[in-house]
């Protein structure tokens, strides 16, 4: 699909609908990592489920004609990138694509490499990650098509970031991965041999004209890979896995390892209990178990242990109501039973 310049998009433009449908991809887009948050489960299958999400909005608005044009307003046209009220395309091209095969191919590299490498990185580095990937990738085709009008859409810069990403930090792990027509575990150097060499055969075809018009950005593909390659070090210093690292790859024992890690390091702060704050300073066993709590609750274990004690032995100091200790993975907080909003310590 091409824009021309008679349909340069304005914001000032936008109709009521318009806007509605926007607010229905930017929700549905968000959903699940809002979920992720919450569950403390992996973004990058929250990622996945975004992408489908919004491959499913946009299918569906296809069938019943609705005249709402989405790349139009989120895909990323050379052109027009450099205008401040534009640059917002540098992300929401990334969660677009042309049709269920094209998201299928992006998502199958997020799942089969992008989960163990969050595993070796942490959600929040891999999030960085990822998005060095797809940002790099609308850099790289607008710095090759300044003038054109043509729109880049989908994930695979960010994809190829990811490769690119696993390439510089642990490229000796090994992935179960579709290649050579085989689906077998490979060392990421194999696949990312594979892969670019593919993408510079394809390109190479085109530029001797051996092969036809073609729709896909390769340079969004080297884009994505060379910043996130150039990179990663950098992100990874830090992570749940070491660089020095150099096994076959994130085990299960590895994977809980690093949600042990990310557990202590969001672990709430004991310092300001809520009691005190509210006026109503503990007394007895509970002030005597709280005491425990500051002194030994920089332990996963042991905080677990004084807040299971402390629930029994307290209320919530806005409602007066029950507390329990809730658990999500590996972090624990006291709530109220009343209401979640009165208390969510630490």
């Amino acid at each position: 699909m091409s824009v021309t310049s008679d349909n340069d998009f304005f914001w000032a433009e936008l109709e009521n609908s318009d806007l509605i449908f926007l607010s229905i991809y930017v929700i549905v887009a968000l959903i699940p990592f809002i979920n992720s948050y919450r569950q403390k489960t992996s973004v990058a299958l929250a990622m996945i489920l975004s992408l489908l999400l919004v491959m499913f909005i946009r299918f569906s608005s296809s069938l019943v004609s609705i005249g709402f044009n989405e790349i139009e307003f989120f895909a990323m046209i050379p052109i027009i990138s450099d205008e401040p009220d534009q640059i917002y395309r540098f992300v929401t091209a990334a969660w677009l694509h042309a049709d269920w095969l094209h998201v299928l191919s992006n998502i199958l590299v997020i799942g089969l490499v992008g989960v163990p490498l969050e595993q070796r990185l942490g959600s929040k580095r891999w999030i960085l990650v990822y998005t060095l990937g797809f940002i790099g990738g609308n850099i790289a085709w607008v710095m090759t098509h300044p003038d054109s009008y043509n729109p880049a859409i989908g994930a695979s810069g960010a994809a190829f970031g990811l490769l690119g990403a696993y390439m510089a930090c642990w490229p000796n792990d090994e992935v179960e991965f579709p290649l050579l027509f085989l689906i077998r575990a490979w060392p990421i150097w194999i696949i990312v041999f594979v892969r670019l060499g593919l993408e510079v055969y394809q390109i190479y075809s085109i530029q001797v004209g051996t092969s036809g018009d073609t729709n896909i950005a390769h340079m969004a593909h080297f884009g994505g890979f060379i910043l996130a390659y150039l990179l990663a070090r950098v992100i990874a210093r830090g992570a749940p896995s070491s660089l020095d690292v150099e096994d076959l790859g994130p085990t299960a024992t590895s994977h809980n390892e690093s949600i042990r890690m990310t557990a202590k390091d969001n672990m709430g702060d004991l310092t300001n209990d809520p009691w005190e704050l509210a006026g109503k300073p503990l007394e007895g066993n509970a002030a005597r178990i709280l005491i425990q709590l500051k002194l030994q609750g920089d332990e996963l274990e042991t905080r677990q242990a004084w807040l299971e004690e402390l629930s029994e032995h307290t209320i919530c100091p806005i409602c007066n109501g029950e507390v329990e200790l809730n658990e999500n993975g590996e972090m624990y907080r006291l709530t109220c039973t009343i209401n979640g909003e009165h208390l969510f310590w630490p």
